[in-house]
């Protein structure tokens, strides 16, 4: 099968390393790729807004199968665009790919639908915004609507730091993300992440992940992209993973094809496990990033026939195997990240990663021959282990061995399922 895959960053790597071990594939192409993916599909330098491009790339090259991985191509409809070529597409369109591209969107859905939810209201000017705040108190969450690249949320602990918030978002630190906010009920419990592949109608539910936002120890700090995260997440349990997909994934795959949007795809449910269960706080409809490295380092299964089988509505043929062993990583971001960062700066070693590991590229780039840091978060370092203790401790050690003078990273990813080892 000759496929392509669109992004270039660490989830299109964790990808690009797990597609290629398919028997399936004859041919493998990424654009645009990084280094790191180069290692396993031909890159291709293609402008992936440009989806008359991308059409045209399929065809010249009678490519059979796309994988989108990130969501703004999604949200601007290349599965739309490419379907109507005849292709088939991993991902969802662009009406159904709203659950991530607006917030208020998904929840008004999760309102129509019954789903559990922080309470929220919608608001298109600052002033009205502040006066609920105002109203509700703190400790508040405040969310650009729109796709804002995981920073368009602030979880205010006062009302000034909420009422801060509404001024970035309508003054445009998040561009056309920010023109309108959403401003809901902060929910007290423990996050994780859940996956779901989806084909419109059937559902194959994947594993759990847990992932770490701050981008300080602790979980002190701003907000990122996410500094790591390990699979699988302790706290959902065997009992908390039939409640979500009873409560949460289940009434939103009606909700959406009774809305005329049915969604095929990946399902990245965002959880705040509460006193009262499992509680939605965002979709996503791309796998997570640094989630998907996780997952993708625990699945046995090929991964082609997956993907396939969501978008061709066959998932109920399907069964996915995972190892039981937890995996976890390490994000190596640019020093200055999430705020601004020096961009080309040198990587002089990766280390040879052996059984269970794998240091996937997410913001790297070659110049001049010389491999170089071009994002804020720059590497992935992962590994197995019988626990999440020792799947931390190897991917440590690989990480020391990283020769990067402008990195920095998080020393304490998975400490929460750490602590529970230990109890």
């Amino acid at each position: 099968m000759k496929v392509l895959l669109i992004g270039s960053g660490g989830r299109e790597h964790a990808l690009a390393w797990k597609l290629a071990q398919s028997p399936l594939m004859t041919e493998f192409y990424t654009a645009p790729g990084n280094p790191g993916i180069a290692e396993h599909a031909t890159l291709v330098s293609l402008d992936v807004e440009d989806q008359e491009a991308v059409a045209a790339f399929c065809a010249e090259k009678a490519i059979e199968f796309v994988v989108v991985g990130p969501e703004a191509p999604l949200v601007a409809g290349l599965a739309d665009r490419l379907r109507t070529d005849g292709l088939k597409v991993f991902g969802p369109s662009a009406a159904a790919a709203q659950l991530e591209g607006s917030k208020g969107f998904t929840k008004d859905i999760c309102a129509r639908y019954n789903i559990p939810t922080g309470a929220y209201q919608r608001f298109n000017n600052a002033p009205k915004a502040k006066a609920y705040i105002r109203a509700q108190g703190a400790p508040i969450v405040v969310k650009a609507d729109g796709l804002a690249a995981g920073k368009g949320v602030t979880v205010a602990m006062t009302v000034e730091e909420a009422l801060a918030a509404v001024d970035d978002c309508f003054e445009g630190a998040f561009g056309s993300a920010g023109a309108e906010v959403v401003i809901e009920a902060y929910l007290d419990g423990e996050e994780a992440s859940f996956f779901c592949l989806c084909d419109g109608t059937n559902a194959l539910p994947l594993v759990t992940a847990q992932d770490h936002k701050r981008v300080g120890e602790g979980d002190t700090g701003v907000n990122t992209g996410g500094m790591g995260a390990y699979s699988p997440a302790p706290v959902m349990t065997t009992e908390m993973i039939e409640r979500t997909m009873q409560e949460i994934i289940e009434p939103t795959i009606r909700g959406m094809a009774e809305s005329g949007h049915p969604f095929s795809g990946v399902f990245f449910a965002g959880l705040m496990i509460t006193a009262k269960g499992p509680e939605l706080i965002e979709y996503n409809v791309r796998f997570g990033d640094p989630e998907c490295q996780v997952l993708m380092m625990r699945l046995k299964s090929d991964l082609l026939p997956l993907l396939l089988a969501a978008a061709e509505g066959t998932l109920d043929q399907v069964t996915a195997e995972w190892s039981d062993d937890p995996a976890l990583t390490v994000v190596m971001a640019s020093k200055g990240y999430p705020g601004s960062y020096e961009k080309n700066t040198p990587i002089r070693s990766l280390p040879e990663a052996g059984e269970g590991a794998k240091v996937f590229h997410a913001g790297t780039s070659l110049k001049d021959g010389q491999l170089v840091a071009t994002g804020g978060r720059v590497l992935n370092v992962t590994a197995t282990g019988r626990t999440v203790s020792e799947a931390q401790s190897r991917a440590y050690a690989l990480l020391d061995k990283v020769e990067w003078e402008n990195g920095f990273y998080r020393r304490d990813i998975g400490w929460r399922a750490i602590e529970r080892e230990k109890a």
